[in-house]
């Protein structure tokens, strides 16, 4: 319990930074469903509890003394498989196309606030799991690891967005997803698509995290 009040005292300027995008975001929301009375996005609740789960993870391994490699590599797996949910939002914005001309502004104000709250967890949780492998993994090659990462990130969004997975079915049905995966892979040629995007999103969540985390270094 101490080491949990220690750490929110530690980063009290970053999970304010958080509640401030997240309460925006659904305040935003709120608004959009009382002046259009629909509850068409109430979806963007669900993304961004997702969304947070990855974050909450390395928030919970950062209080835990003496992590042993072999906690933090299966925690580390199963932060994977949920971190492509952060930056999934970004792709909501494909519902703009079934927006009211008349409210069209303020659909675009949702959806890019999910946006970013959900970059925003997503680059701070990338951060933090550099921090801990750094720190558990004195050897290990974080910057080619964090390459990787948001390259995989990268298809994850793929798989959820245009193959319609989601994290869960990594357990509830893992025979289709994987046949579906080794496809991609050993077929490139006739699945472009699948890696167009994944290079396409995969190079936007790098710039995106090379920004954050170079203003972050001048920040400090």
């Amino acid at each position: 319990m101490e080491s949990i009040k220690t750490l929110i005292q530690s980063k009290f300027k970053t999970l304010s930074l958080v509640a401030v995008a997240l309460s925006f975001s659904l305040i935003a929301l709120m608004v959009r469903i009382k002046l259009n009375k629909s509850f068409f996005y109430l979806f963007l609740v669900w993304n961004i509890f997702l969304a947070i789960i990855p974050y909450t993870i390395t928030m919970y391994l950062s209080t835990t003394r003496n992590l042993s490699k072999v906690k933090l590599g299966l925690w580390f797996l199963i932060w994977l498989a949920f971190l492509p949910n952060a930056p999934y939002l970004v792709t909501d914005l494909i519902h703009l196309r079934s927006s009211n001309d008349l409210m069209l502004w303020l659909d675009v104000i949702v959806l890019i606030s999910f946006a970013i709250s959900g970059l925003l967890l997503f680059f701070l949780s990338v951060r933090d799991m550099q921090c801990l492998m750094a720190l558990t993994f004195k050897k290990a090659p974080i910057k080619l690891m964090t390459f990787s990462i948001l390259g995989l990130c990268g298809f994850g969004v793929y798989l959820g967005r245009v193959l319609r997975y989601n994290s869960w079915e990594i357990i509830s049905n893992p025979k289709i997803l994987i046949m579906d995966v080794i496809n991609i892979v050993l077929s490139p040629f006739q699945h472009s698509e699948a890696w167009l995007f994944t290079l396409g999103f995969g190079g936007f969540l790098m710039v995106g995290f090379w920004v954050f985390k170079n203003l972050h270094h001048n920040g400090n």
